[in-house]
């Protein structure tokens, strides 16, 4: 947000006063957009945590924001607490360990693209199952570095327990 918007609260002070009670409940703040310009202006806090946000968790959330938020003497807006798009590259180790067993397309810093199933983290390595001309199954490293751009896939069947095991989710279920 480049300005404040007429009385809205700020970014800052939105992720000020929401961080620490939405961590105390298991979720990170990951953006906050304040936009005067939409009628009714709009306050939306973008969260995620390690098992993900259901609608029950945002319900939650959104009651905490509205009334920690309610305090700040602001002109009226519709404040939306929701998740990160599955369109939102993971950039942060976080992201990467949140996503793990999720089918990602990675763009590589040489131009070329990969598709697998994200695996284990180390440090500035992560593996990726991948599938190779033959259908078979490999772990591939990768350093971050090498890695351009992620993208978690949208996915409409389950995984083979196989790729599910070669990416550390053994016993988990994707989802």
């Amino acid at each position: 947000m480049a300005e404040r918007s007429a009385g809205l609260p700020s970014q800052r002070q939105v992720i000020d006063l929401l961080a620490d009670e939405f961590a105390r409940a298991g979720y990170d703040i990951e953006d906050v957009v304040v936009d005067g310009s939409a009628r009714p202006p709009r306050v939306t806090v973008v969260a995620d945590g390690d098992e993900g946000l259901d609608l029950d968790a945002i319900a939650e959330l959104s009651r905490m924001a509205s009334a920690l938020l309610d305090d700040l003497d602001s002109p009226p807006y519709v404040l939306e607490v929701t998740s990160p798009g599955v369109d939102r590259p993971l950039s942060t180790d976080t992201h990467y360990r949140r996503a793990r067993g999720r089918l990602v397309e990675l763009t590589l810093a040489d131009g070329s693209t990969l598709t697998g199933r994200l695996g284990e983290l180390r440090g500035t390595t992560v593996d990726v199952v991948v599938r190779d001309a033959r259908r078979s199954l490999s772990v591939r490293e990768l350093t971050r570095d090498e890695i351009s751009k992620a993208v978690v896939q949208v996915e409409f069947s389950p995984p083979s327990p196989r790729e599910l095991e070669l990416a550390g989710q053994t016993g988990r279920r994707s989802e």
